[in-house]
């Protein structure tokens, strides 16, 4: 039997998938973060995740980590691939490699055929699409300096800005303030500010607290409320921007959305709603996870 490894790496774990080629999971793996690989410490926390996940893979579907040859493999990366082939060459053997971004298997994967939108709303925010001439793009994922608008991190960031201008008096009261400085133990919003700028407030543990301002807008906050639908106009203008280079006006268009983000009621709704009122767009949850999107896409390569 030919055999087939889709791997999703990225900032919260890694998922590594072996399959036939007809598509069929014979084995799931589960492995540490690996989405940086520039410095000693990242190519090092990258090749942990590689060989945990993919020995887990391997073991569950009874087969040699040790010896396995693969058909094709296929690895979808955050914090881009160009710095990842040379190592994952290294750890694996297989007769056809591709490294890719993390979005584009998740687009395999969501779709029915691997064509059209995918909006990603985790810690950041990124589109990413494919038409069916294969043209692709993209929109957002720059980073939360200058980007990521609609993620977690920019959510809390938003909620945090609405505590400070409550406490500073030239902002509306709201709930965000008492319950930011109670899930981070600040006595003031200031305080909290300053501990985010810190290294014991990472960016994946500040979007932690994105489910706070949901809980907070489900509870009647106004201002909680206005966050979210913030986000998911940003995260909505994504979508549409990645449809403007991709596709003519009327065309059909699946959009899919995957990211915790998208666990909020409010946002949700609220995104598909904005989504489909362009013609010929449906929006709905992925058909399959971003790991599985990977092994199809190295079915595909061969």
């Amino acid at each position: 039997m030919r055999l087939y490894l889709g791997v999703d790496g990225g900032q919260s774990g890694t998922t590594a998938v072996i399959g036939g080629e007809t598509g069929r999971i014979l084995g799931t793996g589960e492995g540490g973060p690996c989405n940086h690989a520039a410095a000693a410490d990242g190519r090092a926390k990258l090749e942990r995740a590689i060989n945990q996940s993919v020995a887990a893979a391997c073991a569950e579907a009874q087969l040699d980590f040790n010896s396995i040859e693969f058909e094709a493999a296929c690895f979808g990366m955050s914090g881009g691939p160009e710095d990842k082939e040379a190592i994952l060459k290294r750890l694996l053997r297989a007769r056809r490699l591709v490294v890719t971004t993390d979005a584009e298997v998740a687009l395999a994967g969501a779709t029915t055929n691997g064509c059209g939108i995918i909006v990603i709303a985790g810690t950041g925010s990124i589109a990413f699409g494919r038409n069916p001439s294969g043209k692709k793009a993209r929109a957002g994922g720059w980073g939360y300096i200058f980007d990521d608008e609609g993620g977690a991190f920019d959510i809390v960031r938003q909620s945090l800005r609405a505590a400070l201008r409550m406490e500073e008096g030239w902002g509306p009261p709201t709930a965000l303030h008492e319950v930011l400085l109670e899930a981070t133990a600040a006595s003031t919003a200031n305080d909290a500010l300053h501990w985010f700028y810190g290294p014991d407030w990472p960016r994946q543990r500040v979007a932690a607290l994105a489910p706070l301002v949901d809980r907070c807008a489900r509870d009647g906050d106004g201002v909680a409320t206005a966050v979210l639908t913030r986000a998911a106009q940003e995260l909505a203008g994504l979508a549409a921007a990645v449809r403007i280079q991709l596709w003519s006006a009327g065309d059909s268009v699946e959009v899919a959305y995957i990211g915790g983000v998208f666990e909020s009621d409010i946002v949700r709704e609220r995104f598909r709603m904005l989504v489909e009122l362009e013609t010929g767009n449906r929006s709905g949850p992925p058909k399959r996870g971003p790991a599985e999107g990977a092994l199809l896409e190295a079915i595909r390569v061969v």
